[in-house]
Order: structure tokens, then C-alpha cells, then sequence
């Protein structure tokens, strides 16, 4: 009988980050609703793009990743999101604050390298 650990594996680490960054990216998502949009333009793109890019980083690709849909393509916004977050807007905040960001980008990261497992959309594909 073979056994499938790392594929739970990988099921526990797809829904642990993709719940947890959702918990970021749902609020967001609201905001859009909330009137005005008074969003940080950490690369200057402007705040409204830049909100549009932190949701789709933060809650539509880990909702994808979550389900194990398109699953290495879905990781690279989270990971560039993360990447911003992390090494340029929190860039002179201590490592205590800028300490999420990196272990999203790592978990995600770890993601994208190993992909979806075999229970996900993408890995029912395979079967």
C-alpha cells in the first residue's frame, strides 16, 4: 500500500497558507466597497492598482492555490505580492513586522516548487 504523506502534506500547506492569507486578502476585497480608495502606492502604480494587485495576490490566486487549480501559475502573484510586502513596503520596519510577509513568500515559494499534490483540481487532472 503506498502512502500518500507528502500529497496530505502538501493538501495541509496549500489550505494552512491559502485560509490564513485570505484572512488579509477578504478585507481588502471589502474595501473596494467601503467608498474612497486609501490604498499604499508602494511601487507607483497608483493606489487603486496597487489594491487591485495586493486582491488578486492576497485572495483570488490563494482561492485558486486553495483549491489546486492552475496551482504553480495561481503562487506567482501571491509570491510577488509577498515579495513587495515584505522587502519593500516594510523594508525599514523591523523583522517582527516584516516577519508575515516573508513566511507567506517562503510557504508559497515551497508551493510553486513542489505544486499541488495529488489532492487538487490539477492533480485529479493527472490521474
Amino acid at each position: 500500500m503506498k502512502r500518500n504523506f507528502p500529497d496530505i502534506g502538501l493538501l495541509v500547506l496549500r489550505i494552512g497558507f491559502c485560509v490564513m492569507m485570505l484572512t488579509h486578502g477578504i478585507p481588502k476585497f471589502q474595501s473596494l466597497f467601503l467608498g474612497p480608495i486609501k490604498f499604499a502606492d508602494p511601487i507607483g502604480l497608483g493606489p487603486t492598482l496597487s489594491l487591485s494587485l495586493a486582491i488578486i495576490g492576497e485572495a483570488v490566486a490563494p482561492l485558486l492555490v486553495l483549491i489546486g487549480f492552475k496551482t504553480r501559475w495561481a503562487t506567482i502573484p501571491v509570491i510577488i505580492t509577498m515579495l513587495v510586502a515584505g522587502f519593500i513596503v516594510h523594508v525599514s520596519d523591523p523583522i517582527g513586522v516584516k516577519e508575515k510577509s516573508i513566511l507567506y513568500l517562503i510557504g508559497f515559494i515551497a508551493i510553486f516548487l513542489m505544486g499541488p499534490g495529488k489532492f487538487s483540481i490539477d492533480g485529479f487532472k493527472k490521474q
